[in-house]
């Protein structure tokens, strides 16, 4: 018989066709459901203590990390000395390779050239900080100093009235021998900027200072560290922080931030975790900052 008197005949290849066809829609319809299978999200029963508690251990394991690696450069910042020298006779380039920089250093040389006595002289100057201190003291020796010579000083510095610098006025200053009204005014004008002195060193820092009208002023003065006008941390503004001295616009806008996420600093120390805030900026700001 042949295949077309067959009305429901189906070819062989055609049969094929419906099979496949079949298949594939089975597969359409069922695909999804059996990848939803593989891609459900697993449901986590997690507390708000559960969160709490791991939020702790993530701050504290960073904190950790940061002490470490300040720590860690702290250490690798200065070098010891190679072999015992006197400060007096060491170069900007011998300075340099203990560590200090060139601002420090040019600092250091207005001291050493009029000469340094003995380590408690060296400790005194601002830019040596603990830890260089620390690792040159053993090294130092000084040219002996004559006894009369310091008698006599002694004596003439004991004959002086001094004045307290941080609430002088500019007509006190202008009194001072060898100090005229240009250096009282910027001694002043620095003063008011910093919010007082905190140490005679940073008289050095006034604008045009030398060291012969540094070295004429120092015995003629004395500092009253109460007088100190603090930066409250927690209240100040940005513009108000950005004005210090020993502040630049992104150190200060840094610690602005920070308190804002915070709300507030619970301690002077937590303005360090700005990495804008080195070690050397914020010691030089310890005497100026209040919660």
């Amino acid at each position: 018989m042949k295949q077309d008197d067959e009305p429901l005949y189906v070819s062989k290849r055609n049969r094929r066709g419906v099979v496949a066809l079949i298949v594939i829609s089975v597969i359409i319809v069922f695909l999804p459901r059996f990848t939803q299978l593989f891609n459900s999200e697993i449901e986590l029963d997690v507390s708000t203590e559960d969160v709490k508690a791991f939020e702790k251990k993530k701050k504290n394991f960073q904190n950790k990390k940061r002490n470490y690696y300040t720590n860690y450069e702290k250490k690798k910042r200065f070098s010891a000395p190679p072999q015992k020298f006197n400060p007096n006779e060491y170069s900007a380039q011998d300075w340099m390779k203990l560590g200090l920089s060139e601002k420090q250093v040019a600092v250091l040389l207005k001291f050493t050239k009029n000469g340094i006595r003995s380590n408690e002289d060296l400790k005194r100057i601002f830019v040596i900080s603990d830890e260089l201190y620390a690792l040159i003291k053993d090294s130092t020796f000084y040219p002996e100093r004559p006894k009369v010579e310091f008698a006599s000083k002694t004596i003439e510095e004991k004959k002086i009235q001094k004045l307290e610098i941080n609430s002088a006025s500019v007509e006190d200053l202008e009194n001072l021998k060898g100090i005229g009204p240009f250096f009282a005014k910027q001694i002043i004008k620095y003063r008011d900027r910093l919010g007082g002195f905190s140490s005679k060193e940073q008289l050095l820092e006034v604008w045009k200072m030398t060291i012969e009208t540094y070295d004429k002023l120092i015995p003629q003065i004395e500092i009253d560290k109460t007088k100190i006008k603090k930066l409250k941390i927690n209240d100040i503004t940005v513009e108000e922080l950005k004005n210090h001295p020993y502040l630049n616009w992104s150190q200060a806008n840094s610690i602005f931030k920070m308190r804002v996420q915070r709300t507030k600093f619970n301690t002077i120390d937590e303005i360090q975790e700005s990495k804008l805030i080195d070690a050397e900026t914020f010691e030089k700001l310890i005497p100026y900052l209040s919660l």
